[in-house]
């Protein structure tokens, strides 16, 4: 995330507002409180912070909103388990390829989030009025959501609920969730899932989901909405992923 290197102290708080600048804010001051700053101001022309573009602020927003998202929801029923904290770690590596770097910032907005006088539901809002017409970014989010509230092998009560209100505000439907909740909490023919169809679903009704979703998730797709590069890489894993349960579910059927 090159973008980064723009945040310099508490002044990232303004580039974002609400409950997410709150958090950015405090967690992006701390983590380059140190010579960078004087490092970069030299060396633009007359030394001052040059803005984000909207492309780097949706990116800013969808980073401080998973973190922080994540941080209240593993924190939901309690404590935060070594379980959640490695799910989180691997989302950081795998999913977004974060750098070290990357990742201490990630850490220190997960850290200020979980004592955030804000809500799960405020930062929730926050993320979904950048991305509302985004679905694959609004799907990336509630798996990531899923993935470390299962972590430890149950959803809490308290989870499911925030997980059902994460879904009311993006506006994704009861059978999209059920079908990634179905991934997650029960064993069930995942290759269904991920093309979002049910077992009994017709050979037509597949093959037509199938269309439907590589076209959205294809990389250079992606890349022509000016969509973070760290999506791309996320979109190149779920094309993949589509394409190999496609095959699978071709194969058992005979079509």
């Amino acid at each position: 995330m090159s973008w980064l290197g723009k945040m310099i102290g508490g002044t990232i708080g303004l580039a974002l507002g609400g409950p997410l600048g709150a958090v950015a804010g405090a967690a992006f001051g701390h983590a380059f409180v140190d010579k960078r700053e004087d490092e970069y101001l030299r060396s633009i022309p007359g030394g001052k912070r040059t803005g984000l573009s909207s492309n780097e602020e949706a990116q800013l927003v969808f980073f401080t909103a998973a973190f922080s998202m994540l941080a209240k929801i593993s924190k939901a029923d309690g404590r935060i388990s070594e379980e959640e904290i490695k799910v989180v770690e691997r989302f950081m590596v795998n999913d977004l390829q974060l750098d070290q770097a990357s990742r201490e910032t990630a850490k220190n907005i997960f850290r200020n989030a979980v004592t955030s006088s804000q809500s799960f539901e405020d930062f929730a809002r926050q993320f979904y009025s950048v991305f509302k017409y985004q679905a694959n970014i609004i799907e990336l989010m509630m798996d990531v959501l899923l993935r470390v509230s299962s972590a430890d092998g149950n959803i809490s009560d308290v989870e499911e609920q925030m997980l059902l209100s994460a879904s009311h505000i993006f506006k994704f439907s009861q059978s999209d969730y059920n079908r990634l909740h179905s991934r997650y909490v029960k064993k069930s023919d995942p290759y269904y899932a991920i093309l979002k169809c049910d077992e009994n679903a017709s050979n037509e009704e597949i093959k037509k989901k199938y269309r439907t979703l590589v076209q959205e998730y294809h990389p250079d797709k992606i890349q022509a909405k000016g969509l973070p590069e760290e999506f791309v890489k996320f979109a190149t894993d779920k094309f993949t992923e589509i394409q190999d349960a496609y095959e699978h579910i071709r194969k058992r059927r005979g079509f």
